[in-house]
């Protein structure tokens, strides 16, 4: 799947709010409000999990090249994932959310 089929617009199965494609560059994957996402991918990109269960934020992790990233976990199977926060975008990562995760 071409990248830009991939970095597309949806609407978020948690909140309901509408969520556009990042323009910097990078994927976005969960939502900037609630910071839900979807337990689509088995590995990073492949698209390729039956699961589709609600992917919770439940922690923040940090790594030197890729800065902080939210810890999603499926509520549906357990699996777990990290996703880097969106910062410099026209819709960027509700900051008071990742501070709720983060006190988690």
């Amino acid at each position: 799947m071409a990248r830009h089929q991939e970095n597309t617009g949806f609407v978020c199965a948690n909140c309901g709010k509408t969520v556009n494609a990042l323009t910097n560059g990078s994927y976005r994957n969960h939502c900037p409000y609630c910071l839900y996402s979807l337990h689509v991918d088995n590995n990073p990109g492949d698209r390729q999990s039956l699961c589709h269960g609600l992917m919770k934020p439940v922690g923040l992790a940090y790594k030197a090249k890729k800065g902080w990233q939210i810890v999603h976990e499926c509520t549906r199977c357990g699996h777990k994932s990290v996703n880097k926060i969106a910062e410099d975008t026209d819709q960027p990562d509700d900051i008071e959310q990742i501070s709720r995760v983060a006190s988690r």
